[in-house]
């Protein structure tokens, strides 16, 4: 996979700023790559179905090729055009924690570029966080996203922390202010019988009902 980065003018948009949405939910529909903050820490994304734009964001972050990015919808109702042959077992938990900051390992669909992952899965959340969900809706209802920091570093908890490791390879940082979370998101493979959690995150075994309290 090409490693050359992009570069660009990077603007930083307040999160406020009437226009903040417009402009970022464009950016990402062309293909550029975007900074949102989230529930829990700041990521960089872009448009899911373009290729290119989905290499530009492992060169951006100097990605591994054997680590896939995470798609983030702005609803529940989007999950059945990136996910297929959804566990039974995955519902309940989708109706109870999402929005919020859980990470769905879920079969993908096979019409979704093959640059997402190195495998038949893909890795699945919706954030609650109202502006990132209203740019992601604007931008098609699901993106490839991924923490907005160079690989083996530190997630951004800040829009300043996101601009020091990504600028001028973003088009546009959206400022939401502090990521109320600041911790990475559970991770759970629903793709083998028994669910397991895969990265420790806010919501622990007990919490999603996988171990007695």
């Amino acid at each position: 996979m090409p490693t050359e980065v992009k570069r660009v003018t990077t603007r930083v948009v307040k999160g406020a700023e009437a226009t903040a949405v417009t402009e970022a939910a464009a950016a990402i529909a062309g293909g550029e790559l975007v900074v949102l903050p989230t529930d829990t820490v700041y990521g960089v994304g872009t448009r899911a179905t373009d290729a290119r734009a989905i290499i530009n964001l492992y060169a951006a972050k100097q990605r591994p090729d054997e680590k896939g990015i995470p798609l983030l919808l702005s609803d529940a109702a989007e999950l059945e055009r990136v996910a297929r042959d959804i566990p039974g077992a995955a519902w309940p938990l989708i109706e109870r924690f999402w929005p919020g900051p859980l990470t769905l390992i879920l079969p993908r669909r096979p019409e979704l570029p093959a640059v997402l992952s190195n495998s038949e899965t893909i890795a699945v959340r919706m954030p609650d966080h109202e502006l990132t969900r209203a740019v992601i809706r604007q931008a098609g209802g699901f993106i490839a996203m991924t923490s907005a920091n160079r690989s083996g570093r530190d997630p951004a908890q800040t829009a300043l922390e996101a601009l020091e490791e990504l600028g001028g390879v973003v088009t546009v940082v959206v400022d939401g202010g502090p990521c109320r979370g600041g911790l990475a998101s559970t991770v759970l493979d629903c793709t083998t019988p028994e669910l397991t959690i895969l990265r420790a995150g806010p919501l622990s075994a007990v919490d999603l009902g996988l171990a007695a309290s």
